[in-house]
C-alpha cells in the first residue's frame, strides 16, 4: 500500500509544526510531502506534489482556505479543515470536505480521520484500476466490457449498451440503452479518457454521448443531438465544428 501523501497549509508556522510532528508519530502510511505558510503559493505546491489529501487552515490573511479553493476549482485531493472556529461547519459541507477538525487538534481525532481517509482513498484507487484498465480498441471485439464500481463490488457491462453519461457533481450518472441507470463516484472527465477510443464523445461539459446512438444532429437552441431514445443533449459552441468533423467521418 503506498503511502498517503499529505500537504499542509498554515499561515501559523507553530500550527503547521504541530500538525506535521503529530502525523508523523502517531499516524502510519501517510507522507508530509509539503507545508505551505502562504497561501498565495499553495495552488503551485498542490500542482507539484499531487496530493491525496490537504490539511488546511481556514482563518488565513490576503486569501483563506475557503478562497484558495475557489481559486484551484476541480480537484481529485480530499480536504480536511483545520481551524481554531467552529462557525465554518456549513462551508465544510457546502464544498464537501472529509473532515472538519478544530484546534487544538486532538491525537485521537486526527487518527481517526487519517485512518477513515486511508480506507476511503485506497478504495477510489481500486475503483480508478478497475474503470481504466481494459482494452482499447472495441472494433477489434464488440463485446468488451467495463468495470464500474457500484455500492457492493463492481458491475461489468458491455461498453456497446452504453447509451450516453451525464455529469452530476463529482458523480456521473451511466444511462443504458436498456433504460438502466447507474450512479457511479467517478467524474465524467474519467470516463473520457478511457472511453474516447469508443467512439464517445463529450459534447458539453455535462456530457459525454456513445456516437453510435447518435439519431439527429439539430441546428435548434445553438446546436444538440437528438439520440436513439430521444434525449436531446447539448453540444457546446466552441465544440460544434469538431463535433460534426468527427461525425461525419464516421464511414456509415
Amino acid at each position: 500500500m503506498k503511502l498517503l501523501k499529505i500537504i499542509l497549509i498554515d499561515d501559523e508556522i507553530d500550527s503547521l509544526e504541530n500538525l506535521q510532528q503529530k502525523l508523523t508519530n502517531f499516524c502510519a502510511d501517510v507522507e508530509v510531502v509539503g507545508i505551505c505558510q502562504e497561501p498565495e503559493t499553495a495552488a503551485a505546491l498542490i500542482e507539484l506534489h499531487q496530493p491525496d489529501v490537504v490539511f488546511l487552515d481556514i482563518e488565513m490573511p490576503r486569501l483563506n482556505g475557503l478562497k484558495l479553493l475557489e481559486s484551484i476549482g476541480h480537484h481529485d485531493f480530499e480536504i480536511v479543515f483545520v481551524t481554531a472556529y467552529n462557525h465554518y461547519a456549513i462551508d465544510a459541507i457546502r464544498i464537501k470536505a472529509f473532515d472538519y477538525l478544530t484546534k487544538p487538534i486532538s491525537i485521537s481525532d486526527l487518527e481517526n480521520c487519517v485512518q477513515r481517509l486511508l480506507t476511503t482513498i485506497n478504495e477510489k484507487k481500486k475503483e480508478n484500476n478497475s474503470l481504466s484498465a481494459m482494452p482499447k480498441d472495441i472494433r477489434s471485439n464488440p463485446f468488451d466490457k467495463i468495470a464500474i464500481p457500484t455500492m457492493d463490488g463492481l458491475e461489468f457491462v458491455e461498453i456497446t449498451t452504453i447509451l450516453y453519461i451525464a455529469a452530476q457533481s463529482n458523480y456521473s450518472k451511466v444511462y443504458f440503452n436498456s433504460q438502466k441507470e447507474i450512479l457511479v463516484s467517478k467524474t465524467l472527465a474519467e470516463f473520457e479518457e478511457v472511453l474516447k477510443p469508443y467512439r464517445f464523445y463529450r459534447t458539453h461539459h455535462s456530457y459525454l454521448i456513445n456516437m453510435a446512438y447518435i439519431q439527429k444532429y439539430s441546428k435548434a437552441d445553438g446546436g444538440m443531438v437528438i439520440l436513439t431514445n430521444g434525449k436531446k443533449v447539448e453540444i457546446s459552441r466552441r465544440k460544434k465544428e469538431d463535433f460534426l468533423n468527427q461525425f461525419l467521418a464516421i464511414k456509415l
